[in-house]
C-alpha cells in the first residue's frame, strides 16, 4: 500500500469551528502530488459572522464568499475529492473539529474518515525551536509560501508528511504514524459500544 492520503486546510470567518469559509486540498499518490483543489464555503447561519482578527489573518471577507456554496451544497464535492483516503492536517484537531462542527451546525452526517497530524509527525521528525506549519514546512523543503492560504497551507502539509515519511522510511500513512509515534484519529464513525 503507497503512501496515499489527502492533505486539507481549512480557513474560518470567525472563533467558531462551524464558520468555515474556505478549504484547501492535496491528493498524495505514491508520495507524489497528483491533484489540488480549493473553494470558498459560505458558512451557516449563525455562524457567519466574519470576525476582524480572522480576516487579518487570511484575507478572506464576505463578499468573497457571498456566491459560494454552503457547506452542505459543497460536502459532497469535499468528500468526492479526498475518496477513502487519510485525511493529513497540521494541527489536525482544528481541521477535524471544522468538518465536524459544520456538519452539526447543518444537520449533516460527518463523513467518516481517518486522519493523521503532521503537527504531530513534525515533532517527531525535526529538531525545531517552533512546529508552526511555516517553520516545520521550510524543514521539509517547502518554503515560500502563503500561509492562511487554505491550499497553500494543505500544500505546505502535504510536503510534511511526504518528507517525513522518506526519513522514516514509512511506505503508508499507518506505517508513518507507527514509526513516529503520532496517532492516527478518527471522524465521522460510531461511537464504540
Amino acid at each position: 500500500m503507497p503512501l496515499d492520503f489527502t492533505a486539507i486546510d481549512f480557513e474560518t470567518a470567525n472563533s467558531s469551528a462551524a464558520s468555515a469559509c474556505s478549504v484547501g486540498l492535496v491528493k498524495v499518490r505514491d508520495g507524489r502530488v497528483v491533484d489540488r483543489a480549493s473553494w470558498f464555503i459560505r458558512p451557516p447561519l449563525g455562524h457567519d459572522v466574519f470576525q476582524e482578527w480572522n480576516v487579518r489573518i487570511h484575507g478572506i471577507r464576505p463578499e468573497d464568499v457571498a456566491g459560494a456554496a454552503t457547506w452542505v451544497d459543497q460536502l459532497a464535492d469535499l468528500v468526492e475529492f479526498a475518496e477513502d483516503d487519510h485525511l493529513v492536517a497540521h494541527n489536525a484537531g482544528f481541521d477535524m473539529g471544522v468538518i465536524r462542527a459544520a456538519c452539526a451546525a447543518t444537520f449533516v452526517s460527518c463523513p467518516e474518515y481517518r486522519y493523521l497530524c503532521s503537527l504531530q509527525v513534525a515533532r517527531r521528525t525535526y529538531h525545531l525551536e517552533s512546529y508552526r506549519l511555516p517553520v516545520a514546512a521550510m524543514a521539509a523543503g517547502f518554503d515560500d509560501f502563503h500561509h492562511h492560504d487554505a491550499l497553500a497551507d494543505a500544500e505546505a502539509c502535504a510536503a510534511i508528511v511526504v518528507h517525513s515519511a522518506r526519513r522514516h522510511e514509512a511506505a503508508t500513512i499507518d506505517d508513518l504514524a507507527a514509526l513516529t509515534g503520532a496517532r492516527i484519529g478518527r471522524i465521522g464513525y460510531p461511537a464504540a459500544a
